[in-house]
């Protein structure tokens, strides 16, 4: 697997870190992200969240906000002529026909670290980063197959990897769901307490 960086990595932080908002801004605004997915889920008539088990998901459980967990990443594209599309295989059993478009990398206390990012192979667009992870915290605090992330393209390919907008599949809600699951080279080593999580898992304040 052939990757390269677009920029050097004290320029990545430099560009990211201008646009990000304050810290009081970045998390007001999170917050009512959140409290707007909560409304969605909950009365919306092709919510994933059965009516029937509204009481049981929502509100929605997150992790504390930390922007710790929060990263400038650089999309390194791959060789288009060496990476075929992906069959990726889902919750049900099917397979799901994606695209790498290349690798997030970036850094994150402390370790150098690095997600591939797929397309849907029927976007001609490519519009958006799809970026399934699995971390430790699978099974146990969120879904035991992993959660995701999805990025708006950009023209620099410069990204703001924000776990604390990881979200948990739909197939954690209901089963009937059709989630792809994340690639072997998505499992990051160290737990990624941000983003959603389940309510069951008691965690903070």
């Amino acid at each position: 697997m052939r990757t390269r960086l677009l920029l050097p990595a004290l320029l990545v932080v430099a560009i990211a870190c201008s646009t990000q908002p304050p810290m009081q801004d970045y998390v007001e605004g999170l917050t009512a992200d959140r409290a707007s997915k909560d409304e969605m889920f909950r009365a919306a008539t092709d919510s994933p969240v059965p009516r029937q088990s509204a009481d049981e998901f929502l509100p929605l459980a997150y992790y504390p906000i930390d922007e710790s967990f929060r990263a400038p990443a650089a999309l390194a594209p791959f060789d288009a002529t060496l990476e075929p599309v992906l069959a990726m295989p889902t919750s049900t059993g099917q397979i799901r026909q994606m695209q790498r478009a290349g690798v997030l990398q970036f850094s994150m206390h402390g370790e150098t670290r690095q997600l591939s990012a797929f397309v849907s192979a029927d976007d001609p667009g490519r519009r958006r980063l799809f970026v399934p992870f699995r971390d430790p915290t699978n099974g146990d605090e969120t879904y035991q197959a992993g959660r995701y992330l999805d990025l708006d393209r950009t023209a620099t390919g410069l990204y703001d990897l924000d776990f604390n907008r990881a979200y948990q599949p739909y197939c954690y809600f209901d089963p009937a769901y059709d989630c792809p699951i994340p690639p072997r080279e998505n499992r990051l080593e160290t737990p990624i307490r941000a983003g959603e999580r389940m309510r069951t898992v008691a965690v903070g304040p």
